[in-house]
């Protein structure tokens, strides 16, 4: 007997990136501000521990903390791991060590990594220090790593500091990105394949008989796989709708445009589509459209009326 092989599952490398803005308060503030000016700042709590990296409130008792003190560039390695693959927007570009160091007269340990040449350099309890960047705007990365330090503490005790620097730095903007394989799964990667035929192709559940479009693989309201493939469209109904009036970045349509849900023929579940080929404010609930390819588009572009009636409201109310 010959055993057929399952079709190749699609897999796709996706990147997920955009900027996170935030605003400081005065003691995130003071810390990344002293962080410009070569002063680290830790904070003092009631009960007279030093917490690094600074925070608002005390994590034991809720607490408002202000007490800031200022702390030596010199501290203790309390645990590590290697990092022997560096990617791209890390710290450094040679293989390092991620560390906790709590720096001397603190209590707790700051996160950050450390220049050594393997694995083998680095150790619970190793004296370090810290190694400013050459250029400083008040961020973490102020502190470019630590280093090996084997001279003595160069501020064994904090000091009080009143946090107040000129030009203080009260808001930050920093980078997000997630780089990961995407893979579809056994049905959407056969309506990927159907779509780049131009055809479109759902699964039906064997129990409530709905046609998903796209197709998830399984029914989520009979909990049962779904296998049998039903092409349905192209041509669909349109169930709701809204006016966009606000141009997304990196979209080359002009606004204000209609986004649509559209219930394809034969389909259990209505999908999104732009509707276009029509001035927005004529685009109705039970419009019927057809779809848009456009050369090497491997979706539709868009939706355009077809022509025909509008459905009545009673063939598609179960699919708002």
């Amino acid at each position: 007997m010959t055993v057929t092989p399952p079709p190749e599952t699609l897999r796709a490398p996706l990147v997920v990136e955009f900027p996170f803005t935030r605003s400081l308060g005065p003691v995130q503030s003071a810390f990344l501000t002293g962080l410009r000016d070569r002063t680290l700042l830790g904070v003092r709590t009631e009960a007279g521990r030093i917490l690094v990296p600074p925070v608002e409130y005390d994590p034991e008792t809720a607490a408002e903390l202000r007490e800031l003190v200022a702390l030596g560039d010199t501290g203790t390695v309390t645990t590590w791991a290697w990092n022997p693959e560096p990617r791209p927007g890390q710290p450094l570009a040679t293989p390092f060590a991620w560390v906790l160091v709590r720096p001397d007269g603190a209590d707790t340990a700051l996160l950050h990594v450390l220049d050594v040449p393997g694995p083998e350099a680095v150790r619970t309890g190793m004296r370090v220090r810290i190694r400013w960047a050459a250029e400083r705007e008040g961020a973490i990365t102020d502190i470019a790593c630590f280093e090996p330090y084997e001279g003595t503490p160069a501020q064994p005790r904090p000091r009080p500091h009143d946090g107040v620097f000129d030009d203080p730095v009260t808001g930050i903007v920093t980078p997000a990105r997630l780089d990961y394989d995407y893979t579809p799964g056994r049905a959407q990667t056969a309506w990927l394949r159907s779509l780049a035929e131009r055809r479109t192709v759902g699964e039906r559940c064997p129990s409530c008989a709905k046609v998903y479009v796209p197709p998830r693989g399984a029914c989520p309201t009979c909990g049962v796989a779904t296998t049998e493939r039903v092409e349905v469209g192209p041509r669909g109904t349109v169930t709701t709708f809204c006016i966009v009036n606000i141009k997304a970045r990196h979209l080359d349509i002009e606004v204000p445009y209609v986004y649509a849900h559209i219930a394809l023929d034969g389909a259990g579940l209505a999908l999104h589509g732009r509707i276009g080929g029509i001035p927005y404010d004529q685009v109705r609930m039970g419009m019927r459209v057809e779809p848009v390819w456009t050369e090497g588009g491997r979706y539709p572009d868009h939706y355009r009326p077809s022509g025909e009636p509008d459905a009545d409201y009673d063939t598609y109310k179960e699919l708002l």
